[in-house]
């Protein structure tokens, strides 16, 4: 299809185009969209911060807070310029073990609560959990469909980060019985993990 030279002239290539510059409309309202979920984030931990009572969540909600901060100045400093940032994107490093307990307690049915008083550290880290849910979903939408290849890899190499924050919330939970993990019966297990088998490679591409 032809393009007659008015249309011509409007098509930029990147290359040609301030780093500042090298954003679609659609990817830049995904970062925009992304920046405001960081920043809510941040501003519900510090509500959360006056609820929690274990000094181990506390810790762990204030150095989530610390880490996302930075996260926000990064892309901040991307969006603005469009090269790399001053501060590149760190790694998190998550404080609890690896151990997952397994099986069902009982507890009492849970209703929602009726008063902030009753607001308490089970709430407090779901609600953190929830958010940083909302966050890797957001972040992974922009890294999808980032225009400028900087930001795309800042806010990509940012989702394992966040995803190690959930899973830090998630021990916590579990050790607390907030999350409790039930499991299948071992044959039903066994049934389903060796339900599949490798590929031939005989006809795989070379």
């Amino acid at each position: 299809m032809m393009q007659n030279p008015n249309q011509q002239e409007n098509m930029q290539r990147s290359q040609n185009m301030p780093p500042q510059q090298n954003e679609g409309a659609h990817s830049l309202l995904e970062a925009h969209e992304s920046v405001g979920s960081l920043i809510g984030n941040l501003e519900q931990l510090l509500l959360y911060e006056e609820h929690i009572q274990d000094q181990a969540l506390q810790t762990i909600s204030q150095k989530h807070r610390a880490f996302l901060s930075q996260l926000y100045n990064t892309i901040v400093d991307t969006l603005k310029t469009g090269q790399d940032p001053k501060v590149p994107t760190q790694t998190y490093q998550m404080e609890q073990n690896n151990d997952v307990v397994y099986g069902m307690q009982p507890s009492a049915p849970k209703s929602p609560s009726q008063s902030v008083n009753e607001i308490n550290d089970e709430c407090v880290s779901s609600f953190m959990m929830s958010n940083l849910k909302a966050l890797s979903s957001d972040f992974t939408l922009t890294a999808l469909e980032a225009t400028n290849p900087v930001l795309r890899r800042v806010v990509a190499d940012s989702i394992p980060n966040i995803i190690e924050m959930a899973y830090e919330l998630f021990l916590y939970q579990n050790k607390n019985q907030y999350y409790q993990v039930p499991q299948l019966q071992s044959q039903d297990m066994q049934n389903i993990i060796n339900g599949f088998m490798p590929m031939q490679n005989n006809n795989l591409p070379h």
